[in-house]
């Protein structure tokens, strides 16, 4: 395996020796957006003259324009009909650059202005584009530009949104909004809803976008028509880029050090020899010639079974690994753009990824009884091995007021997680050696065709998005091999093989998921004037059908026989004791325990439609009103304990009305007001009644057939202050209510060696909280420049959330929703050298206690507790500023990371170590450090 990284990293060599070839083209290009100064709107067939020359352009159907221009300082004149005319001067351009210019057009107040120029500098207009940008999203948004983006040393697009306010990231890849949890969030690529890449929750990896691919993010906290009618907490959008404003070739090498995995020692059972590529070489495939069901099996006579048993591997040894590798990242992009005849352009994006990772995570289990008492402490080493291959393919074809793009995204991801456990069952009066690997493939691939073009001459513009995505999850042999002895005995370890049935002790779990979705959506935006003042109507649609198959095999060894059997081979070792000479008739048998509630399948369909009003009163008020009603189908197919077979198919209609008001205090301020009504509904795993053990947890997780949705209702207040350029200082305050919240829950009939986790729906709960928001310069401090390149940004959200337990507690005390964080703190303070030359940047991160898991009577809640989570990052642009190097250090603290209980009827919620609080689980993550070098080699072509 480290003989084929080095390949990888041979390679990132020879491309940065291949591509180290490249022809100066003696000039540099201008580029950037237009947009309606009071409301955002991109504005489509602008004209853009350079003065004194022969040269301009158009605004395509994004409003986009792009000019090539010989090194120099122009002005440049932007008209378009109806508005202002702006001259801007002082347009610096650079050989080999690319300048952008945004720029933000006004429409006259009077008929006699119409012929009135507006004159402004470069530095001036840049300034007032992203003021337009910041005040004129319709919803209360939070977002980060691809400007802000290109100036961070982020990675991906996770340590993106960690600068977002009211965000936060956990596990460094899955996002959590004003404290809910991800099953609140929804997120959008271009457009098009993305599926989940965890099949077992609502969330989204956010690490596999490269943050270069994206052109910007915006987290929608309130609802409008035209978005998505599933979320509570945000909607995150991310778009990518399609047309390049000049031709490259990007190539970075990434290398990274965790503190307490790095250069350690490693081991597991055994790997295939293409792990490192993220696929299975066939080593874990159970094989071909077992039976393709239980009853087919069951039947077969003894010597058959013994036949067959052999055919598996034998692969239950654990092996060392030697020292764990430093993680490796590796990133090759093209852009090209061609200029087609009659002003129009082809462009390409295409990106190739590859990450690998060792960690080891060392940490502590305990549960215990209704009476305190210790029911089994656990120590574990968790060795993990993780790859990761992505590709992101993007083509676009624009030509005047038509734009036509096909967008893909690929990942495949392999996580290898073996499990080494030590400790004491005190219930079985049990010293347990146990040892488990768990393999999980994954992937994703996303395909969208898109387009967007001008209608006529009345700016009627139509948008469409067809889109597919598969989702496969294979998770084969899991393997769990235990062994005991009574507690302090001097005796040997005993492997957990049992008479008659097989258990989890020595079992092996094979797993398949497959999904597909398809889907797409149209608008049409019709503007009109109402007293000479634009308004506009959006009418739109979308369909988002589901279809997902699961279908598990459940295994395990027996003894062969009642009597007879050679006792001696229950102490042999776990690469011994399953090994071909012991499958025999007083020795071993697979057994198969696989049931009817082992498989399910399921599909849902999504129809909406809508219709939106964005209209202007003034030039004060703006309201974007109107409603959304969306047709949801959803249907499961399953089965009960006894096999019996189990479906539900349902269909619900929601009505989803929302309005987004804003006034304008001034040039710089707002006010906004926004109501709304969504809907959160069960994912298609929660309703099956498939159960699953989790060998980490001790715990099986079951679905419910009966989950219903979730309908919320919101309502939110917000005040805007944008005193500078990137600058914000924001206040809100929100509530929301829900009715049928869903829930995870601790079964209460569980006991701690038997823990079991259900889902069902509260009948009512409701959250009321607060946000607020500073992101300032220093230059307040002292006129140097330094502090004129200094910002400080920080963000506190406070919710209080309670949950009405009437039904489900025997005094129906209130307690605050699962998943829900009563605060949310980000702050962060950076340096930003001229031309972000040289970037530094601190990031603190911490999240309120929340519960992880709701308890029962006897049974308290179990929390997850918050963890002070920083980060370091610096970047410096070397080699005639082709190059960059970038410093990242994560998580520096090393927080533990505690899930625990308090005592049965206490008031507090909050965790004190050495007190009468009852850790379940405790571990830490490392702190992580890494260094990556990217260099961008010009493909222009000589004159």
């Amino acid at each position: 395996m480290k003989q084929s990284i080095i390949v990888v990293q041979l390679i990132g060599i020879l491309l940065l020796g291949c591509f180290n070839v490249q022809a100066q083209n003696n000039t540099g290009k201008v580029s950037g957006k237009l947009t309606d100064k009071k409301t955002g709107e991109l504005l489509i067939g602008v004209t853009v003259l350079v003065q004194n020359t022969s040269k301009g352009a158009v605004t395509d159907v994004e409003g986009r324009y792009i000019l090539q221009l010989e090194p120099g300082t122009y002005t440049l004149d932007f008209k378009y009909m109806g508005y202002q005319t702006k001259s801007i001067s002082e347009v610096v351009v650079k050989n080999g650059q690319v300048t952008t210019l945004d720029i933000a057009l006004d429409e006259p107040k009077s008929k006699d202005l119409q012929e009135v120029v507006i004159r402004g500098s470069y530095k001036q207009e840049t300034i007032n584009a992203l003021y337009v940008a910041q005040k004129n999203n319709p919803s209360i948004s939070s977002g980060i530009s691809g400007e802000s983006i290109r100036r961070s040393p982020d990675r991906n697009t996770s340590e993106v949104l960690k600068r977002v306010s009211g965000a936060s990231i956990q596990d460094n890849k899955y996002i959590i909004v004003r404290g809910l949890s991800d099953r609140y969030n929804t997120a959008t690529i271009n457009n098009a809803i993305l599926p989940s890449t965890e099949p077992d929750r609502k969330t989204f990896s956010f690490d596999i976008i490269p943050s270069n691919l994206i052109d910007n993010i915006v987290i929608n906290k309130t609802a409008s028509p035209e978005m998505p009618g599933e979320f509570a907490g945000g909607l995150v959008q991310v778009y990518t880029k399609d047309i390049p404003t000049e031709n490259y070739i990007s190539v970075s090498l990434g290398y990274g050090y965790n503190s307490q995995s790095t250069f350690k020692d490693t081991k597991g059972m055994q790997r295939g020899k293409n792990d490192w590529l993220g696929f299975d070489d066939g080593l874990r495939e159970m094989p071909g010639s077992f039976p393709s069901s239980r009853s087919k099996y069951a039947v077969m006579p003894l010597d058959k079974q013994l036949s067959l048993t052999r055919d598996f591997k034998n692969s239950f040894a654990t092996e060392n690994f030697g020292a764990a590798l430093p993680s490796q990242s590796y990133q090759l992009t093209w852009g090209n753009r061609i200029r087609l005849k009659k002003d129009g352009s082809f462009g390409s994006i295409i990106s190739l990824t590859y990450r690998n990772a060792e960690n080891i995570q060392p940490g502590s289990r305990f549960d215990y009884d209704y009476t305190k008492a210790a029911s089994y402490r656990f120590s574990d080493d968790i060795y993990k091995y993780n790859t990761s291959i992505g590709a992101i393919a993007n083509f676009t074809y624009v030509k005047g007021n038509n734009k036509i793009s096909f967008k893909n995204i690929f990942n495949r991801i392999l996580d290898n997680n073996f499990t080494d456990r030590s400790g004491v069952n005190y219930d079985s009066n049990s010293d347990l050696l146990v040892t488990s690997q768990e393999l999980v493939m994954k992937t994703l691939l996303n395909s969208q065709l898109e387009g967007s073009h001008k209608l006529n001459k009345l700016d009627w513009k139509l948008d469409w998005n067809l889109n597919y995505s598969l989702i496969d999850r294979n998770q084969p042999d899991m393997k769990i091999l235990s062994y005991r002895k009574d507690i302090g005995s001097a005796e040997a370890y005993e492997a957990q093989v049992p008479f008659g049935s097989a258990s989890r002790q020595a079992s092996r779990f094979y797993s398949l998921l497959t999904e597909d979705n398809i889907g797409g959506t149209a608008s049409l935006t019709v503007p009109f004037n109402i007293s000479d003042v634009k308004q506009s109507v959006k009418i739109g649609g979308q369909k988002l059908f589901r279809q997902r198959d699961f279908k598990a095999r459940v295994l395990g060894y027996i003894w062969s026989a009642y009597t007879g059997y050679n006792e001696s081979l229950k102490y042999l070792a776990p690469g011994q004791i399953f090994a071909d000479e012991n499958i025999v008739n007083n020795g071993f048998v697979m057994n198969e325990i696989t049931n009817n509630s082992d498989k399910y399948s399921a599909e849902s369909d999504l129809m909406a439609g809508y219709v939106q009003f964005d209209n202007k009163i003034g030039d004060k008020w703006r309201i974007v009103w109107g409603g959304r009603g969306e047709s949801y189908y959803q249907y499961i197919k399953t089965a009960d304990a006894t096999g019996k077979s189990i479906k539900r198919d349902i269909t619900y209609f929601d009505f989803l009305p929302s309005a987004n008001i804003s006034y304008a205090l001034n040039e710089k301020s707002n006010l906004r007001l926004s109501g709304s009504r969504t809907v959160s509904r069960p994912e298609l795993r929660e309703l099956s009644n498939f159960v699953y053990y989790d060998f980490v947890t001790y715990s099986t997780v079951q679905g419910n057939p009966d989950l219903k949705r979730a309908n919320i209702t919101n309502l939110d207040f917000r005040y805007e202050l944008y005193p500078g350029v990137g600058e914000a200082i924001t206040g809100s305050v929100f509530y929301k209510q829900f009715k049928d919240a869903i829930e995870q829950y601790v079964d209460p009939g569980s006991t701690p060696n038997r823990r079991q986790l259900l889902f069902r729906n509260a009948p009512s709960a409701s959250a009321l909280g607060f946000e607020v928001e500073l992101r300032k310069k220093l230059d307040f401090i002292s006129s140097e420049p330094f502090f004129d390149r200094m910002t400080a940004f920080t963000n506190f959200s406070y919710i209080h959330s309670t949950v009405d337990l009437q039904g489900y507690t025997s005094d129906g005390n209130a307690r605050a929703l699962q998943g829900q964080s009563p605060y949310l703190i980000n702050a962060g303070l950076q340096y930003a050298a001229e031309e972000n030359d040289f970037v530094v940047g601190v990031l603190y991160n911490r999240i309120g206690a929340r519960i992880y898991l709701v308890g029962f009577e006897d049974y308290p809640d179990i929390y997850e507790n918050g963890r002070n989570i920083l980060d370091f990052q610096i970047s410096k642009r070397v080699i005639r500023k082709k190059g960059e190097l970038r410093l990242n250090v994560s998580d520096i603290l090393n927080n533990e990371a505690i899930f625990y209980q308090n005592p049965v009827g206490a008031d507090k919620k909050s965790y004190k170590k050495n007190s009468d609080d009852q850790v379940i689980s405790s571990f830490k993550y490392g702190t992580n450090v890494s260094l990556t070098f990217t260099y961008q080699f010009g493909l222009g072509k000589k004159k």
